[in-house]
């Protein structure tokens, strides 16, 4: 008695009862590998942002301060403590003041690091992979001889 072994697509002989008979049968696996592509460039610029900002700054300046004071006159007609002036009737005073002067420089202020990091994500892969299976096709044996 013969017994057809099937496979999807071959049939192979069967031995008869007594023998041993294997088979062995085959499916995909999927393997991934990685690979590395630029996705995209990235430049850093630097720009200047302008803001208005108000100082105060004390500043002085000098006034002329009149006093006067009343003199005691001695008895000979001159002010007691007090040495004769010059006959001179003008004199000349230079008064003062402080003006703002500013400048700019620039200064480092911030330092930034940029770097390069990876993030890890898990992604999910969906294929279709085939894989053998095993039918057992019986076939009826002729009939004995009749005798």
């Amino acid at each position: 008695m013969s017994t057809n072994v099937s496979s999807g697509r071959h049939a192979a002989p069967v031995p008869e009862a007594d023998e041993a008979a294997s088979v062995v049968l085959h499916e995909e696996r999927l393997s991934t590998s990685l690979i590395r592509r630029p996705v995209e460039r990235i430049r850093v610029e630097r720009y200047v942002v302008t803001e208005q900002q108000t100082f105060t700054v004390e500043v002085r300046r000098e006034e002329v301060r009149v006093t006067r004071e009343p003199i005691d006159v001695a008895s000979e007609g001159e002010p007691a403590d007090v040495a004769p002036a010059p006959r001179a009737r003008d004199f000349l005073m230079t008064l003062n003041r402080e003006e703002i002067l500013f400048s700019k420089r620039i200064v480092p202020s911030e330092l930034v690091r940029v770097r390069v990091g990876d993030v890890v994500e898990n992604h999910t892969v969906t294929e279709t992979l085939g894989r053998e299976q095993l039918d057992l096709i019986a076939s009826p044996s002729p009939a004995p001889p009749r005798g």
